[in-house]
């Protein structure tokens, strides 16, 4: 009985989050979804400011949770600029948390509203959140031969053209580093090997398709490359072997304390332009990570472990920057829930936003 009472205790450490981030979705949507009809009749420009606002204020609600609710000590080393700037975010990448790392970045800026993804194709499917991204600016792209650069660079010099404000993530490895999935690792130093790249231990060889046609794209837009590499402090198992990062039910649960990000903002005329060029250049930033990452979690000397090299900063968001979203948007679905057409709107809009939005997807990328 006690033990059955723990493992219940234990499981609302995460249910409690994923069920409010979860249960606000058809809120924002609607709300989000109103507007977007409301703004028909007025300049795009208007439309773009206000959905961004919106983002920040669900995605401040996120953050409340992962970071508030967690208690997680993110820290930081190197030069995070305090001012937004337009930019392409280049991340290691190894669990789903790694998108919201990129939030925590974002909001310490005042530019969560800007963040944009580069997403794989599969994820467009998701209800209600994948149409969203899309309409948001995200982009999906398929891997390899499948890659569509037309399409990509398109939607891209649309948001140009626009004015819209950029804060793309990308992770040109283009799955997650798994330990527990030997083969894709050993099939990318395999690669590598065969390409006359540098092996690398703690990170993938990067695909240079999606970065090149980004920054290409966008060069004379972009005011920098973000290159960030993180760690997540605990990922390490009793015999000193790198374990799996946490999920995200697991970082709600609390089991990670740290979150060590290390950001290298570089200049666009540092970045060779030709994709033959850009690629060795993506593998050496790559490299970079590794020795970064090798650092973090094998130096023969204890005291350097669990840490980057150089100066840090404990950086710890306000609960002002998350508190009010997620009283504004919790309160607003309480409401919706407490009468019965209410509830019916609320259903309906999992049900037939789901629907709309894949079709959506299906016919516009």
């Amino acid at each position: 009985m006690l033990l059955s009472l723990v493992l219940h205790t234990y499981s609302m450490r995460y249910a409690l989050p994923a069920a409010v981030m979860m249960g606000t979705a058809p809120t924002y949507v609607l709300a989000w979804g109103a507007w977007r009809l409301l703004s028909a009749v007025l300049p795009a420009r208007f439309y773009r400011e206000v959905d961004d606002r919106l983002y920040t204020i669900y995605q401040s609600m996120v953050l409340f949770f992962f970071e508030n609710y967690t208690g997680v000590q993110v820290i930081i080393y190197g030069d995070l600029p305090k001012n937004k700037e337009n930019v392409i975010y280049l991340s290691n990448h190894q669990c789903t948390v790694d998108w919201i790392v990129a939030d925590m970045l974002a909001v310490r800026q005042n530019a969560l509203g800007h963040v944009r993804y580069v997403l794989k194709d599969g994820l467009k499917w998701l209800p209600l959140y994948g149409w969203y991204f899309s309409q948001h600016g995200g982009v999906y792209v398929k891997r390899s031969a499948k890659f569509n650069e037309k399409e990509m660079r398109e939607k891209l010099q649309a948001q140009v053209k626009a004015e819209t404000p950029m804060y793309l993530v990308i992770f040109p490895e283009g799955t997650r580093y798994n330990p527990e999935i030997p083969k894709v690792i050993a099939d990318s130093q395999s690669f590598a090997e065969k390409e006359g790249l540098a092996i690398l231990k703690h990170v993938l060889t990067p695909r240079v398709k999606a970065t090149h046609v980004a920054i290409d794209t966008m060069k004379d837009y972009l005011d920098a490359v973000y290159d960030v590499t993180v760690a997540y402090e605990g990922t390490v198992d009793h015999k000193g072997q790198r374990k799996l990062a946490p999920s995200m039910t697991e970082f709600l649960c609390k089991e990670c304390p740290r979150v060590h990000i290390f950001i290298d903002r570089i200049e666009l005329k540092d970045i060779p332009e030709e994709q033959m060029y850009m690629r060795r250049w993506l593998h050496e930033r790559f490299e970079i990570k590794d020795k970064l990452l090798i650092e973090f979690y094998d130096a023969t000397d204890s005291k350097r472990r669990n840490k980057f090299p150089g100066k840090s900063v404990h950086s710890k968001l306000s609960l002002k920057k998350t508190l009010p979203s997620l009283l504004f948007l919790g309160g607003l679905t309480a409401s919706m829930l407490l009468t019965e057409s209410g509830r019916k709107l609320y259903v309906k809009t999992w049900i037939y936003g789901t629907l709309i939005g894949c079709l959506w997807v299906s016919i516009k990328p």
